[in-house]
């Protein structure tokens, strides 16, 4: 099965699993109508796991958020079963206007800078199905500034993501995720590395959330893309981790494929095989 087949299909059955579900939600409510459980997000953090999700901070409110990422398990005992190395974003995020957010960041994986915005389109509602919100970011790695690459200029080491995120809370345990995504990827080290020159990156990000207990979740994202140049050394992101809520604090530990924390460098640049090269990290999200 090629990866448009699987892509149609996936895209299918979100689509059928979230209307199928429009009955029985207003039902639901019907039963429960002092019950808002349903108008709140579907996720609890700004990011699934790494691919972002639907949720936006409210008016005023400020967000430290720090995404911690070790070395695979497989560099073995010598690197402490990848502990002994790590990469760190850190960053900060705030709402000045009602369903707008806007934030600033720095990873060390390829020493990125990155800025980005969220607006909120549209709620989930007994009138309408879907959260809908519209992301974009822009990533300036700085590792590349240096006298090995002179013929490198600015321009050439930014990269430009755009998302359409879409999700539904299908009831009180289960939300999911569906985000076409856009990447132009300018970055020449690529290129000069790998022989790499697909610029122009599509694709598409599911993720899930499935409560299993008043404070914890089991969640899950994945990045399908759809026209990686047929000799690249990248891999299709793919994270599996636990929420943890506690208070003004969400713990996300995941386990993960990708280095990299900034959307370009784990969506398009993640090199390691889920399999055999998966990763732990966390991310501290924490509210002022």
């Amino acid at each position: 099965m090629n990866k448009h087949n699987l892509l149609t299909i996936l895209f299918l059955f979100f689509i059928s699993f979230t209307y199928s579900q429009e009955n029985l939600l207003n039902e639901l409510k019907e039963e429960t109508k002092n019950d808002n459980s349903y108008e709140l997000p579907a996720f609890k953090a700004m990011q699934v796991g790494n691919l972002q999700s639907t949720k936006i901070a409210d008016k005023g409110d400020f967000y430290l958020i720090v995404a911690h990422r070790f070395g695979p398990f497989s560099n073995g005992i010598d690197n402490f079963f990848g502990l002994d190395d790590a990469y760190t974003k850190i960053q900060f995020a705030y709402s000045f206007w009602d369903g707008v957010q806007f934030s600033l960041s720095r990873d060390s994986f390829e020493k990125t800078y990155s800025g980005s915005a969220k607006i909120r389109i549209k709620k989930q509602s007994s009138d309408f199905p879907l959260n809908l919100v519209a992301y974009a970011s822009t990533d300036i790695e700085s590792q590349s500034r240096t006298t090995t690459y002179l013929e490198i200029e600015f321009k050439d080491r930014v990269s430009i993501t755009t998302q359409l995120l879409a999700s539904r809370r299908i009831n009180k345990n289960l939300s999911l995720l569906i985000a076409p995504t856009f990447v132009r990827q300018n970055n020449l080290q690529q290129y000069l590395l790998t022989g790499d020159n697909e610029l122009n990156q599509f694709l598409i990000g599911f993720g899930g959330r499935y409560k299993i207990s008043k404070r914890m979740s089991i969640n899950a994202d994945y990045a399908l893309n759809l026209n990686r140049h047929k000799n690249s050394i990248y891999k299709d992101p793919f994270t599996l981790g636990l929420d943890i809520e506690t208070g003004g604090h969400v713990f996300q530990l995941v386990f993960t494929n990708a280095s990299g924390s900034n959307d370009s460098g784990f969506l398009t640049r993640t090199q390691n095989q889920w399999f055999n090269d998966v990763a732990f990290g966390f991310n501290i999200v924490r509210v002022f």
